[in-house]
């Protein structure tokens, strides 16, 4: 029976469990936002805010191997003790947030995004207005050009 144990196995062995989270984890920190299933996002979380607050306490040698030990990659070593960790030194806890997205279109399972509380979407950027292709391409010059040297033959 299966009482009081903690943790889902993803049907997974331990180490494909280990290699699956890490992979994810490294993901959240180079993406600050990865989607991915409700179930692993909610196994993920507490990884994930084991490490960034490893970032955010101090900046020691100790430290950075602990947290070499998920992320296995330097630069985003670097990337969470130097970026992300002191983003996060007035918070006690509680970095990341898991937002329901609801079903996949192919299996129907139950997907989240998890990313980082301070997660801002960056600036789209193409087209600032609201105008649309024809219009944009009536403003230029080269659209000008043709208009005044009269139609294209057929």
């Amino acid at each position: 029976m299966r009482h009081n144990k903690s943790g889902r196995k993803l049907g997974r062995v331990s180490e494909h469990r280990r290699a699956l989270f890490r992979n994810q984890l490294k993901s959240l920190i180079t993406h600050e936002r990865i989607i991915t299933t409700l179930p692993k996002a909610k196994e993920l979380r507490p990884i994930a805010e084991r490490v960034v607050t490893l970032g955010r306490r101090t900046d020691s040698v100790h430290a950075r191997r602990l947290a070499a030990r998920w992320l296995d990659d330097r630069d985003l070593v670097h990337r969470l003790f130097t970026e992300i960790g002191p983003r996060f030194t007035s918070r006690p806890g509680g970095y990341t947030r898991i937002v329901k997205l609801g079903p996949r279109r192919g299996d129907g399972a139950e997907l989240a995004i998890l990313e980082f509380v301070d997660f801002k979407l960056p600036e789209a950027k193409g087209k600032a207005t609201g105008e649309s292709k024809k219009e944009r391409k009536k403003r230029t010059p080269a659209a000008a050009k043709a208009e005044a040297s009269g139609p294209a033959p057929k």
